[in-house]
């Protein structure tokens, strides 16, 4: 026995010394490095700041890189180290992993890419071949934000509803999960986020009527652990938790058969010394509370953030930003976890910069209401109440009786672009912007299955508020002291459509829409470094060291909600990486050319109701994409050639673009409601 004792632990030392010499980027390299990615490597992100191992990089999800190699005074000897092109199309939102040098991102149709970093060169590429159809499920694009790691898988989950575990050195496929019932109306767009041992993955699909969940797997195997759901179904099929028989007595009307909403679409965060797991919680299914629950109600646990226990899922507490809400004003954008002195006393706490425009800072053992300030225009609300820690609404912004033009917009003051946050200079940096919507109550609402059911119109019948204080439409980028609950400073974005953040001991690294990736002076919002990458950014940067070097990457492709109606630059180049290091040597990618099109000139034949009806029906319907003012990855179809409107019967009905991601609608119009919209389209080109 003894002796073979001695020989296994000689084999074990030879083994391990061997797949240690092991060549960088090699099956046995990557197998090495992502095997030691556990539950103690992702509670300690500190001691590895080399990698960039979860979503917002640790469990805090701050962005906050202390890689100082790349700083104010060397930041002028940036450049491109390498560059990569991912043959995409579409936007791209996802945040890289990168351990060792090997790294891990996600794309449109939630591919996932394995890049060696030290050439740029792609190791494997898996595609869960989502079906093509599933988008017109999808309310903002066929994006996906990023992967999980976790001992040598990753995980990807799908905009199909799939929760996929790959093996990290081969892209290898280990085992799916459905997440989702297929039949209704989810996507996921999501990261997700490991956990103790627990992959946690939400949902989208509130515009089209579902009922938000989030759901724990058991990371080995993809068995069901635990389920959250976060608004109640129909009481008479009982509830699932004492939570949710909670939060039912906060809604009026039959709710549930319009889904509720409330899906948890982005944001996750995880303090492992409390066993907690932090919910951000969507919009309500419709919009418009006094359709979804007629007599009113805080409708919990819309627009919220919820703490349940890692072990079991069950609720421990939770704090709503917009009680009934009714302007589509999420609270999943990003959480921050950070120990904050605020009046004398160190505490525990959560801070989110949500869609409706205040910046929140929450006891995270607790939910206790700490602050709420305005980070940009609000004007549905005057102030938050500091002793109850709820909005004080202003009169006509619910917009029962009438139209009223409500900032922010439903696009947020601040959206999923990611924000950071620096313990060193304590400032928050927040991609954010000012912009506003005019909300209406209609008179009937019929919900449909194939489009957005907002259940916000503006309605001919009643009276405008207008506010002359919110016509802006602008982006920025500003430092926020979450401390003194006030603007440090702000510096003007590109659009009001520019990218997530990064942030290391002295800079702030973020992309734009015009294509521009800048360095800004963490302290004062000067730009420091530019460079032109010629094509929309919207996925945040990161930061990692290989070999010693420390590098800077952001996959490029421009899209998004936002970039299916509009684009910033001459061209929309295919989806890429970019790579920076001092002193990179690497020229430019060659750019696609812009392609030359001409305005649709053929004679409309319908008469004017025809014409009004294919406005009404392109309004509810392909609007939600195509846009006739602008144009973005989705093209304008006032320049489309006259030959593929000419058969839009068989792209609409019969669904021969499917391959190009445009759904089939099959009986939903009928051939002559095809031609009311082909007649509408000629006309508006005509204008």
């Amino acid at each position: 026995m003894s002796k073979y004792l001695i020989y296994l632990g000689v084999s074990l030392l030879f083994f391990c010394s061997c797949t240690k010499d092991e060549p960088k980027g090699s099956q046995a390299h990557i197998e090495n490095i992502t095997s030691e990615v556990d539950d103690h490597k992702l509670t300690k992100a500190q001691d590895s700041p080399g990698d960039w191992m979860s979503y917002g990089l640790n469990y805090q999800e701050d962005r906050f890189s202390p890689l100082n190699q790349i700083n104010r005074e060397t930041i002028g000897q940036l450049s491109l180290a390498w560059s990569t092109d991912l043959g995409t199309t579409r936007g791209i939102e996802a945040t890289p992993l990168v351990v060792d040098g090997i790294m891990f991102l996600s794309g449109p149709w939630s591919v996932v890419y394995a890049v060696d970093t030290r050439t740029g060169k792609i190791l494997w590429t898996y595609d869960p071949k989502v079906p093509k159809q599933t988008s017109i499920k999808s309310c903002c694009d066929v994006v996906n934000r990023g992967v999980a790691l976790y001992k040598g898988n990753v995980f990807v989950a799908t905009l199909d509803g799939r929760l996929i575990s790959i093996k990290a050195s081969t892209g290898q496929f280990n085992w799916s999960v459905a997440t989702i019932d297929t039949s209704k109306n989810y996507t996921i767009t999501g990261a997700p986020r490991v956990y103790d041992g627990k992959v946690i993955i939400g949902n989208s699909g509130a515009e089209m009527g579902v009922r938000g969940y989030v759901t724990a797997y058991d990371a080995e195997n993809g068995e069901e652990i635990w389920r959250f759901w976060t608004v109640p179904g129909d009481p008479k099929n009982g509830f699932e938790s004492k939570a949710m028989e909670m939060a039912a007595k906060t809604w009026k009307g039959e709710w549930w058969k319009m889904g509720g909403g409330g899906t948890a679409w982005d944001s996750f965060a995880y303090d492992p010394d409390l066993g907690l797991v932090y919910i951000g919680t969507g919009n309500g299914s419709p919009w418009n509370r006094e359709i979804r629950s007629p007599g009113g109600g805080d409708n919990l646990f819309l627009s919220s953030i919820v703490a349940v226990d890692v072990k079991t899922g069950e609720y421990k507490w939770h704090y709503q930003t917009t009680p009934g809400e009714s302007w589509d004003y999420t609270a999943v954008q990003q959480m921050i976890l950070a120990d904050l002195p605020i009046a004398g006393k160190v505490r525990k706490v959560i801070m989110q910069a949500p869609k409706n425009g205040f910046f929140y800072v929450i006891d995270r053992t607790s939910g206790e209401f700490i602050s709420g300030n305005p980070y940009t225009y609000v004007n549905w609300a005057t102030h938050i109440d500091k002793k109850t820690g709820r909005p004080v609404e202003t009169p006509f912004s619910r917009y029962e009786n009438f139209n009223k033009l409500v900032a922010p917009s439903p696009i947020g003051g601040h959206n999923w672009q990611a924000m950071a946050y620096n313990p060193n200079s304590k400032l928050v940096y927040i991609p954010t912007r000012e912009f506003s919507y005019l909300h209406g109550n209609p008179t009937e609402f019929i919900q449909d299955p194939k489009r957005w059911n907002t259940g916000s119109k503006v309605n001919p019948n009643n009276p405008i508020k207008d506010d002359p204080k919110a016509h802006k439409a602008e982006g920025r980028l500003i430092a926020w002291d979450p401390i003194a609950g006030k603007e440090v400073w702000r510096t003007p974005g590109a659009s009001i459509w520019d990218a997530g953040v990064l942030t290391t001991n002295d800079l702030v690294f973020q992309g734009n829409a015009h294509g521009i990736f800048n360095a800004y002076d963490a302290k004062t919002g000067k730009i420091l470094w530019h460079t032109d990458l010629k094509s929309g950014i919207i996925a945040p940067p990161v930061t990692y060291l290989v070999d010693g070097v420390q590098y800077v990457s952001v996959a490029v492709g421009w899209g998004g909600v936002v970039g299916l109606w509009y684009k910033f630059t001459e061209t929309i180049q295919p989806g890429r990486i970019f790579t920076f290091k001092l002193g990179g040597k690497a020229k430019m990618p060659a750019l696609i050319p812009a392609e030359t099109k001409t305005k649709l000139n053929v004679a409309v034949t319908a008469t004017p109701a025809q014409v009004a009806n294919g406005a009404s029906l392109f309004s509810n319907y392909c609007s939600i994409c195509h846009q006739l003012k602008g144009g973005g990855v989705v093209p304008n179809l006032l320049y489309s050639k006259p030959e593929i409107i000419a058969m839009m019967d068989d792209i609409v009905r019969k669904g021969v673009f499917l391959n190009k991601g445009m759904p089939s609608f099959g009986n939903r119009f009928s051939p002559q409601e095809i031609k009311d919209i082909q007649q509408y389209i000629y006309a508006e080109a005509k204008k």
